[in-house]
């Protein structure tokens, strides 16, 4: 059974960092899609970032990337997102969601929709 856990939330001051966690098992293949995905309340889940667990290809939603990295360990089991210059308009639930085809890796697609596996989320507070 494929699961993703994620970790790392929790409060933090603005202008602070958080590194979020993701632990990604039951993948029977070597390679994947993962992404981090947020959601307000009443919203729809917004993607922020993406990365082919095969080659570290990375990919980012605009508005984010000159603050938050994806990255990945060494086995690509375990996906990170570190938040940096952390403001209240980040405080959300958020998300590690993987795509096993890998096709959203392939179009750098941050659509939630392209993604089928998803964590249960971990709530991030920014208090200004």
């Amino acid at each position: 059974e494929v699961r993703l856990r994620e970790s790392g939330g929790g409060s933090v001051q603005a202008g602070g960092s958080l590194r979020l966690s993701c632990v990604a098992s039951g993948y029977t293949y070597r390679s994947y899609c993962v992404a981090w995905f947020r959601q307000f309340p009443g919203k729809e889940r917004e993607g922020l970032a993406g990365i082919y667990t095969g080659t570290e290809s990375t990919f980012y939603e605009s508005s984010v990337k000159d603050r938050f990295t994806i990255s990945q360990d060494n086995d690509g089991n375990t996906l990170f997102l570190q938040m940096n210059s952390l403001t209240s308009a980040d405080t959300a639930m958020y998300y590690c969601a993987a795509d096993a085809e890998a096709k959203a890796c392939y179009y750098d697609n941050l659509n939630a929709a392209e993604y089928d596996k998803w964590g249960q989320g971990t709530q991030v507070t920014v208090s200004s």
